[in-house]
C-alpha cells in the first residue's frame, strides 16, 4: 500500500499498525520520516510520475490522498492511471481507496472540490476498483483555534449558521484502513463503493462556541461570519490562490451549509462499527490537553 503522508496519512498508518499488512508510505523525506514499526518509507512525490511508478512496483492496494496544490487534479489522475497500468500488467494494484470531499458536486465553484469531482468521474468512466471516501470539514482543523479560544474567548472560524457535519480525522483514517484491508484481502478486484464521511452533528458557529464554553468552563462567543480575519491569517503561510479557494469554501458553508443525511451517518456507522466521533468529545479532550500544558 502506498499513498501520501500528512495528518490523514499519519492517522491511517496508526490505524493499519498491527493489522498484518505490508505497508509502504510515500514521502519526500524518508530519512526523517517517523512511521510505525513495519512501515517502509518510500521516497517520492505525486508530482513526480517516475517516483510514483517506482513506488507502485509490487503494490496491490493503494490509498490516494492528493494535497491542496495547484496541480492537484493532474497528480491524482496520473497516480490513478499509473495504478491502473500496474494492475493491467498482472500482479499489480487490485484495489484503491481515494480521498475525495463532501459535498463535491454541490460546491462546483471551488477548485479543490471540483478537481476531486473530476477524479471521481474518471474513476467511474474507467471502472476502477475504488472506494471513494468523501470527508466533510475536518474537526481537527479547529485545533488552530487554540489561541483565539484561550486568549480571546472567541471561536473565530467563520463557518456560518447553516450547519456543517464535521468529521474527526481518526474516523477518516479508520474508514480508509477498513476499506484498504477489505480490498487487500479479497481474491481480486471488488466493485466500487462510495461513503460520505461526516460527523453526527450539524455544527454552526454558535453551537461550536457553546461546546467550547462547556469544554473550557468559560464563556466562548462566535466571532461572526466576516472573512477578513481568516483571509489575513491564511495569507501568512498560504499562496494567494489557495487563500482565495479557502475563502470561497467558507462563503459556500455560510450560504448553503454542508450537512450529511441520516442515511450517510448510518452507513458510516456500519462501516466503522461505532458512531462517528462527536465535536463535543473532541473539544472536551482538547481542552483537557491544553489544561495540562
Amino acid at each position: 500500500m502506498t499513498g501520501s503522508t500528512g495528518r490523514i496519512g499519519t492517522e491511517l498508518l496508526n490505524a493499519l499498525d498491527g493489522q498484518g499488512a505490508d505497508v509502504r508510505a510515500l514521502t519526500r523525506s524518508p530519512e526523517t520520516a517517523q512511521f510505525p514499526a513495519g512501515v517502509t518509507a518510500v521516497k517520492g512525490d505525486l508530482s513526480d510520475i517516475d517516483s510514483v511508478h517506482a513506488a507502485l512496483d509490487g503494490v496491490s492496494t493503494l490509498f490516494l490522498l492528493t494535497p491542496n496544490v495547484a496541480d492537484e487534479l493532474t497528480q491524482a489522475m496520473l497516480a490513478l492511471n499509473a495504478a491502473r497500468d500496474a494492475g493491467v500488467k498482472g500482479a499489480g494494484v487490485k484495489g484503491i481507496v481515494y480521498l475525495s470531499v463532501f459535498p463535491g458536486e454541490a460546491f462546483a465553484n471551488l477548485p479543490h472540490f471540483s478537481s476531486k469531482v473530476t477524479v471521481e468521474r474518471m474513476i467511474a468512466a474507467e471502472d476502477l476498483p475504488v472506494t471513494i471516501l468523501r470527508p466533510a470539514y475536518f474537526i481537527q482543523n479547529d485545533l488552530q483555534q487554540k489561541d483565539a479560544l484561550l486568549g480571546g474567548g472567541v471561536y473565530a472560524m467563520p463557518i456560518g449558521g447553516k450547519g456543517i457535519s464535521m468529521i474527526d480525522v481518526r474516523d477518516i483514517a479508520e474508514a480508509a484502513a477498513k476499506e484498504l484491508l477489505r480490498r487487500e484481502r479479497a481474491s481480486g478486484p471488488l466493485p466500487p463503493e462510495t461513503y460520505t464521511l461526516a460527523g453526527p452533528d450539524a455544527l454552526t458557529g454558535d453551537s461550536v462556541a457553546s461546546l467550547w464554553s462547556a469544554a473550557l468552563g468559560r464563556p466562548i462567543h462566535y466571532a461572526g461570519d466576516d472573512l477578513t480575519q481568516l483571509e489575513q491569517a491564511l495569507k501568512t503561510f498560504a499562496p494567494a490562490w489557495l487563500v482565495y479557494d479557502m475563502l470561497l469554501m467558507m462563503r459556500r458553508y455560510q450560504a448553503d451549509g454542508a450537512v450529511a443525511s441520516d442515511a450517510d451517518i448510518a452507513r458510516l456507522t456500519d462501516l466503522l462499527g461505532h458512531a462517528p466521533r462527536s465535536y463535543r468529545d473532541f473539544a472536551t479532550a482538547a481542552a483537557a490537553g491544553w489544561a495540562k500544558g
